[in-house]
């Protein structure tokens, strides 16, 4: 039987920085028998504290070949592991440190201005996710994905309850589901139940980890408000068709907004105002399956068999 290949994650305790490793790592797994240990930095203060903290709490772990990190608080934990185990180490996000200390780091494109990525450096198109490859299951059913005013997007409730009523009129045979996101306004759930009472609400509190990428392997089609980028790309990893709900933009030139309208362009996603019951969403060009594409490159370069 074949020793399984040990993977350290490293997590500052973010989850949309867990999701990332996690991801990566559960690609890998499609490829290779894989002992994934998760290691929390906590809460500690300061880069020198969260490596004790690793140090400390992976004391005891069968020795990594793979270390995996998200976030810059990972980064001197990160490489302080790596020295201690000799384990190859690949870094999720446009690092603060220099690139280079890395094994590999995985960026997302819209983070590298256009300039030529150097060969330690693999360009992403968008975030790395769970969400594990279609199926051949019938799909069905939508399902509704709210994020919330941040830097770049605000909100608007008037706008969001009127796309969504229009949606759900539309698709009146089938079943939607909505869930709401940390951001999400207090109130925005119960305002869409009472609007329409077809739509079955989750609120993300209630929800597990694997929740999500069960409900977007059954959806047919999955609406996300446009300032969620990272639930946008789970859609869009899904094999679902994908349409964007309206909210205001407040950096119309920023990265996210250009990132956005590209996928529009490209066909990946149909935005709230293009969209027409009669002709439906459109159908992405191709899944993007971006962690299965890493964790290909991640093998070949760091874990030849």
């Amino acid at each position: 039987m074949t020793d399984p290949l040990d993977i350290w994650i490293l997590s500052d305790g973010k989850p949309g920085h867990e999701n990332q490793s996690s991801g990566l790592a559960e690609a890998i797994g499609r490829h290779r028998v894989v002992r994934i240990s998760k290691i929390k930095l906590g809460s500690e203060d300061g880069p020198l504290a969260r490596l004790r903290a690793a140090w400390r709490d992976s004391a005891g772990l069968p020795a990594p070949r793979l270390l995996i990190g998200a976030g810059h608080a990972t980064h001197v934990a990160l490489l302080g592991l790596k020295r201690k185990s000799s384990a190859s180490c690949v870094l999720m996000m446009k690092p603060t440190l220099p690139a280079a200390l890395f094994d590999l780091c995985l960026i997302p494109e819209h983070d590298l201005g256009g300039s030529e990525a150097p060969r330690h450096v693999i360009p992403t198109l968008g975030a790395l996710n769970r969400v594990p490859p279609p199926g051949d299951a019938p799909r069905h059913g939508g399902l509704i994905l709210l994020g919330g005013p941040s830097s770049s997007h605000g909100w608007d409730d008037d706008a969001i309850r009127a796309a969504v009523e229009a949606i759900v009129i539309a698709g009146k045979d089938r079943p939607w589901r909505v869930t709401d996101s940390r951001r999400s306004p207090e109130g925005t759930l119960e305002s869409l139940s009472a609007g329409c009472p077809a739509l079955a609400a989750y609120p993300h509190g209630e929800t597990g980890r694997d929740w999500l990428p069960q409900r977007l392997a059954e959806a047919a089609e999955v609406w996300v408000t446009e300032d969620s980028v990272s639930m946008i790309y789970e859609a869009l990893s899904s094999g679902a068709r994908v349409g964007l709900l309206p909210v205001p933009s407040l950096k119309k030139a920023g990265r996210v907004a250009r990132g956005i309208a590209k996928l529009a362009e490209e066909g990946f996603v149909t935005r709230f105002a293009d969209w027409s019951p009669a002709a439906g969403l459109a159908t992405p060009p191709r899944v993007l399956r971006e962690a299965d594409r890493c964790a290909a490159i991640v093998l070949e370069r760091l874990l030849p068999a």
